[in-house]
C-alpha cells in the first residue's frame, strides 16, 4: 500500500500541488494505473452524447475505486483510454470479465431524455487499476 502526502511549493505565485508517496508495498506503488471506458459503437451516438456518457462512466467507476488507488491515479494524471465494442452483448461480456478480475466497474444506462430510449446501456467504466492487468482484459479492443 502507498500513503499519499500532498505538498505545495509556496514560493511560486500559484502553488502547484505535488504528491509524495510513502512506500509501504513497493510493487503496489510501482504499477502504472489507468482507466478504460468502453462505448457501444452500435448506438451511433452523437459526439456530445458520447462525451457525456464517457464522463459518467469515468467518474462513477473512479468513485467505486479504493481511496489509496484513486489518490495515486489522480496524482499521476488520471490516465484513461476510450475503446469501443459493436454490441451490448460484447459490452456485457467485458463487464463480467472485469468484475471477475476484481476491477471497479460502472455500467452506464441513459436516462432517455435526448437520443436513446430510457435504460439504454451506453458504456462501461473499468478502473482505475493496474495498467498491465487492464490491458490483458481490454488490450485487443479498438479505440473509439
Amino acid at each position: 500500500m502507498c500513503e499519499l502526502a500532498e505538498i505545495s511549493d509556496s514560493s511560486m505565485k500559484m502553488p502547484i500541488p505535488m504528491a509524495i508517496f510513502i512506500i509501504t508495498d513497493e510493487n503496489e506503488c510501482l504499477m502504472e494505473l489507468k482507466q478504460v471506458i468502453i462505448v457501444r459503437n452500435d448506438l451511433k451516438l452523437p459526439k456530445g452524447k458520447i462525451a457525456a456518457q464517457v464522463a459518467h462512466a469515468s467518474l462513477e467507476s473512479a468513485l467505486r475505486t479504493k481511496r489509496d488507488k484513486l489518490d495515486r491515479w489522480r496524482a499521476a494524471g488520471m490516465k484513461k483510454i476510450v475503446l469501443k465494442v459493436e454490441a451490448l452483448s460484447e459490452l456485457m461480456k467485458f463487464l463480467q470479465l472485469a468484475k471477475d478480475a476484481g476491477f471497479s466497474t460502472a455500467l452506464i444506462t441513459d436516462a432517455g431524455h435526448t437520443v436513446v430510449e430510457p435504460g439504454t446501456v451506453t458504456c462501461l467504466g473499468i478502473g482505475p487499476d493496474d495498467e498491465v492487468k487492464i490491458d490483458r482484459l481490454t488490450g485487443n479492443l479498438p479505440m473509439l
